[in-house]
């Protein structure tokens, strides 16, 4: 989805959507009376939603519906579901650019370590590779976490196959299966892409350092922003019968980052190494990396080393490659 040529959506309008959020019919004039506005802003305000993957019913006599109501994130019910809620400091809004962009910028003024936020509508949300990460409004998760280790940027090149690892845990107290791991950094079934991972990291290379993970997860994408996207994409209404409760879901991927990021700041990615393997998709498959250069190197996947560097059997033998820029396809 093209989300540059997008507005991120008024203040009005997120709260005539909360209004709505119960799923039933609410008349122009009520929605009106409780927000203190005219009627006419109120039906501006709900001008043009579709483009954020809603559907509005708009009914003569009856008012307005959602027909998927929105499950708003609150931070209070997130926190009240984990198991060690002192470990994180909850922040949502309903727009921004980027959770990680701002995240980031919060980082450089001193914030301090297990800080999140969850944005419910990102207007330039960020993959890997300068990639645009599509989602439509309270249909995803997307979401970062600022976490700040005491050793530098060269220890920490296996973290984003250690967030795959705390995702797929998450999953899996869902029951959800199907699911695995594409190196580095996406969660996959047979349909596409399910979830992202973005880590982008501040400091030096002897340390400290902080790290800000992305977090994009598609619950139920809309059939709008899916034919928007140039790779194929899943969501987790194809692969389960009823969605989790978004901040239950929160929940259970922040108290899997938790325990995985504490074993990470002792340990590393070495003891996750067995448990990564197990979860990709290509692990003993024949492979084509592009790399930065324009050059395709193709190979069978031979796992990962305990610094999360691919490890590929080529033509030249056995060589390792870190994620950088190069992308990783299928041969």
């Amino acid at each position: 989805m093209n989300t540059e040529n997008l507005l991120a959506p008024k203040t009005l309008t997120f709260s005539v959507l909360r209004l709505l959020a119960d799923g039933e019919f609410h008349s122009g004039e009520v929605l009106a009376k409780q927000l203190g506005v005219s009627r006419a802003s109120v039906n501006n305000a709900l001008q043009g939603v579709e483009q954020y993957g809603l559907i509005l019913f708009s009914v003569r006599g009856r008012g307005y519906r959602l027909v998927e109501p929105i499950a708003w994130l609150d931070a209070a019910a997130v926190r009240a579901e984990l198991k060690t809620p002192h470990i994180f400091n909850i922040d949502i809004v309903d727009s921004a650019a980027s959770s990680n962009s701002m995240l980031l910028q919060r980082a450089a003024q001193g914030m301090s370590s297990g800080n999140v936020l969850a944005v419910e509508w990102q207007s330039a949300g960020r993959g890997r590779l300068g990639r645009t990460w599509h989602s439509g409004l309270g249909n995803a998760l997307t979401f970062s976490v600022l976490w700040r280790f005491n050793f530098g940027l060269s220890v920490l090149s296996g973290l984003s196959l250690a967030v795959g690892v705390a995702v797929i845990r998450a999953l899996k107290k869902l029951n959800v299966s199907g699911v695995g791991l594409k190196w580095p950094n996406d969660v996959l079934n047979t349909q596409g892409k399910l979830a992202g991972i973005l880590i982008e990291a501040q400091g030096d290379m002897l340390g400290p350092s902080a790290v800000v993970i992305g977090i994009g997860m598609n619950l139920r994408l809309p059939t709008a922003v899916a034919l928007r996207i140039d790779q194929p994409v899943s969501d987790l209404a194809q692969i389960m019968k009823v969605l989790p409760e978004r901040n239950h879901l929160l929940a259970l991927l922040l108290q899997e980052l938790a325990e995985m990021l504490n074993q990470f700041s002792v340990q590393g990615f070495a003891p996750l190494r067995d448990e990564w393997e197990s979860y990709h998709l290509f692990q003993n498959r024949s492979v084509k990396m592009h790399m930065p250069d324009g050059a395709q190197i193709e190979g069978v996947v031979r796992g990962v080393s305990e610094s999360g560097a691919l490890r590929v059997e080529t033509q030249n033998g056995l060589q390792e490659f870190n994620a950088g820029e190069i992308s990783l396809r299928e041969a």
